[in-house]
């Protein structure tokens, strides 16, 4: 069979990666377009280290489309909180899967993470409800708010402070960040199934089990288990596939249609005031965003990285290309007119999926910038048949509460704070917070002060600092 024939690159050289329509076009002639799939895959193990991650495209594949339908219910959630604001909630919806797509795709292709992007949940509640409507302030300027503090991200990641931050943060809290996020995922799943509910006298409470989305989630979660127990490839996208067939028979959804052509952004792109941002008044708003976006991103990159095994004795060997995705996403979407755009712990039911690198990110980008003009499509995935995924993901990631030193009370006592913390405060941040806090307070009460690095002091400064003195 005839070898196809190499591009000539620079210098002459061949350049096997440059492939044309003609090439393939040829190649079909000659019959040796299998050879082009080889070339592909190669090409895509050589830029994402596949093999080396003991990952293939197939896996991949299946990793990101995961992801992406854990994440896509932002897609129309997001519009909604921040239209309560006074926003245009065509335009933001169109903001939101622009600024998914934009930091995933960096995510992706520069620091190589399986992790997708989106405009975070808790961080667009703050936005629309703390900042705009309960400070009145016009969503221009809180919009210029989220410009500055991306900016300053980018100035911490430069001179690698970020990093030194991240990388100083004790193994128990580490440990604790991680499990905190499982129990956070697992009170989202079991909200979004109405398997739990709101109580006025008790907080929370069971809900109607009777419920077809009750009974669908139950129904997928232990789908789910069994299959991967069964080591069945992509257990989780089929148990979520399973639910979502189901609902259009005992759930009472519909089928929207295939396609509609995305509204317009000009009424939020570039709308974000800066200047206005810098005024005094607003500072505070600055401040918030700052340690909020830095404590969810950070937790949510080490929980994720945890999950999929990328850490290298504790530390992720790429981290500050992740927090420089992080950072850029948060200028791009508030350029786009969305609220801080960060990682998301629903990146963890892609990895459990066999996500290891970038390609994942990169297909969860496609997706997003698919759903522009196929939002129907993505919008037929109920909130009740991803709610399984999350659950299953949660339940894995509690394993790392054997990670912490239960003889030391001055390492599981800020270890337990802070895994029960993120759930309950319903807030990574402030989750994070508290562990910090407690950590050096418990190592300073009893005379332990010399093992507490100096960033652990730092952070629980400003974190006391603002608990005492700011508000929001």
């Amino acid at each position: 069979m005839p070898e196809l024939p190499a591009r000539a690159g620079v210098g002459g050289r061949p350049n096997a990666g440059h492939i044309t329509i003609r090439d393939i076009l040829s190649a079909r002639a000659r019959g040796t377009t299998g050879k082009f799939t080889e070339t592909h895959l190669s090409t895509l193990d050589t830029f994402f280290k596949l093999k080396e991650h003991g990952s293939n495209v197939r896996t991949e594949l299946i990793a990101g489309l995961t992801t992406f339908l854990t994440m896509a219910y932002i897609i129309f959630v997001n519009p909604t909180i921040l239209a309560d604001a006074g926003m245009p909630k065509d335009a933001v919806f169109v903001a939101t899967c622009l600024a998914a797509a934009v930091g995933t795709l960096i995510m992706g292709l520069y620091a190589n993470y399986p992790i997708g992007m989106a405009p975070g949940m808790g961080l667009n509640a703050y936005f629309a409800y703390a900042v705009v409507l309960g400070m009145g302030v016009p969503w221009q300027t809180a919009l210029g708010a989220v410009f500055i503090s991306g900016c300053l991200f980018i100035l911490v990641s430069l001179f690698k402070v970020r990093e030194q931050i991240v990388n100083g943060i004790p193994h128990s809290l580490r440990s604790a960040i991680t499990v905190g996020l499982g129990l956070f995922l697992a009170l989202i799943a079991l909200k979004s199934s109405g398997i739990v509910v709101a109580n006025p006298a008790t907080l929370v409470s069971v809900g109607d089990l009777h419920k077809p989305a009750a009974v669908m989630a139950i129904t997928g979660f232990l789908l789910i288990v069994a299959l991967d127990r069964l080591r069945v490839p992509g257990a989780i996208l089929i148990g979520i596939i399973a639910v979502t067939v189901l609902s259009f028979f005992i759930g009472g959804n519909t089928f929207q249609g295939f396609v509609s052509l995305p509204p317009s952004i000009d009424a939020t792109l570039f709308a974000f005031d800066p200047k206005a941002a810098f005024s005094v008044g607003i500072l505070n708003v600055v401040l918030v965003f700052f340690l909020v976006e830095l404590f969810d991103a950070t937790g949510t990159l080490m929980g994720v990285a945890a999950r999929g095994g990328l850490l290298v004795d504790g530390k992720m060997v790429r981290l500050n290309k992740a927090l420089m995705a992080d950072s850029c996403a948060i200028v791009a979407g508030s350029m786009l007119g969305t609220s801080s755009t960060t990682a998301y712990i629903e990146s963890a039911a892609g990895v459990q999926a066999g996500g290891r690198t970038g390609l994942t990110a990169v297909v969860v980008a496609l997706l997003f910038l698919a759903s522009l003009f196929i939002a129907p499509i993505a919008g037929v995935v109920p909130a009740y048949a991803t709610a399984p995924a999350l659950l299953f993901v949660a339940c894995l990631m509690l394993r790392d509460l054997t990670e912490v030193d239960w003889s030391d009370t001055t390492e599981s006592v800020p270890a337990a704070i802070t895994a029960l913390a993120i759930p309950f405060t319903y807030s990574i941040a402030h989750g994070i917070a508290f562990g910090f806090m407690t950590y050096a307070g418990l190592k300073l009460l009893t005379g332990r002060a010399r093992q507490v690095r100096p960033v652990v002091w730092v952070i629980a400064a400003i974190f006391l600092f603002k608990y005492a003195y700011l508000k929001g």
